[in-house]
């Protein structure tokens, strides 16, 4: 009895290296052959790739903007498929939109579809999963709507990046700023007593893409603040930010939140942003 249960554990022991060996031959070799990153090219059901020329022959002033676009850099003229790399890694296989002379339905539209863009930046996607976050997956804000894909920083506006359209008409040279007072106007201003954080980018406080924090704010409560907004305890038993003594304040809620900076972008009346 004693020598059959010795054997069957033995033999449980055998199995289970086994199987441990296995799994991590083929993790290693998952990691030393594959070393780019594999996306499955987007399909369109009877539609085969034609490559970048089908498109660029309608599309003139996109591919006339395309090369200076980050998007372009992944651009490789010896992939082996034609839907790799190019407009169709984003826009599905062509042949059927170009036999149709651009019909409607024959192509894939980011703008329709932001799954597209989430084939590779998969984090932006995580980060659009967060409790608070600019409504892309429920269909409401699309990542076109500030993001331009096909020429300049991929950002619309800031830098050199370009011409952009503006909602409401017309057209403008936008700071990277400007692509969110589009929706934002209440924040742009002018305002009398600027906050120097809106100067710096909307990003230096808030997370575009999703935040657990309310607002969308990288930080929350007066953390947020005290990144620029320095804490000093002069004397003993006082806390100082700036020449204000904040001992009592600091306990009665965040820095906007407490009866004190409620302007937090800015005010027309008050230097120190109360209203």
């Amino acid at each position: 009895m004693h020598q059959h249960s010795a054997n069957k554990h033995s033999g449980f022991v055998a199995v289970s290296l086994a199987l441990g060996g296995a799994l991590l031959i083929v993790s290693l070799n998952s990691c030393s052959t594959i070393t780019r990153t594999v996306v499955v090219p987007c399909e369109i059901p009877g539609a085969t790739f034609v490559g970048n020329k089908g498109c660029f022959d309608c599309h003139t002033n996109i591919s006339r903007m395309f090369p200076y676009s980050p998007h372009a850099r992944v651009h490789v003229e010896s992939a082996q498929f034609k839907g790799q790399a190019g407009c169709e890694s984003c826009h599905g296989p062509g042949s059927l939109h170009v036999q149709s002379g651009g019909g409607a339905k024959t192509i894939i539209n980011p703008r329709k579809d932001p799954e597209t863009c989430f084939q590779c930046h998969l984090e932006v996607r995580a980060k659009f999963q967060l409790p608070h976050h600019h409504p892309v997956l429920e269909g409401k804000v699309s990542c076109v709507d500030c993001h331009n894909p096909h020429k300049g920083r991929a950002i619309k506006g800031g830098g050199t990046s370009g011409m952009q359209s503006v909602k409401g008409g017309g057209m403008a040279l936008l700071s990277q700023n400007e692509t969110c007072f589009q929706c934002h106007a209440a924040q742009q201003g002018p305002f009398v007593f600027e906050h120097e954080a809106v100067r710096e980018g909307c990003i230096s406080c808030h997370s575009p893409h999703g935040s657990v924090n309310q607002r969308m704010l990288n930080e929350r409560s007066a953390t947020l603040c005290l990144k620029c907004h320095v804490q000093q305890q002069l004397t003993n038993g006082r806390i100082y930010i700036g020449d204000g003594d904040h001992t009592t304040r600091l306990t009665q809620g965040t820095c906007w939140s407490a009866g004190c900076h409620e302007a937090v972008h800015g005010s027309q009346v008050n230097g120190h942003f109360r209203y």
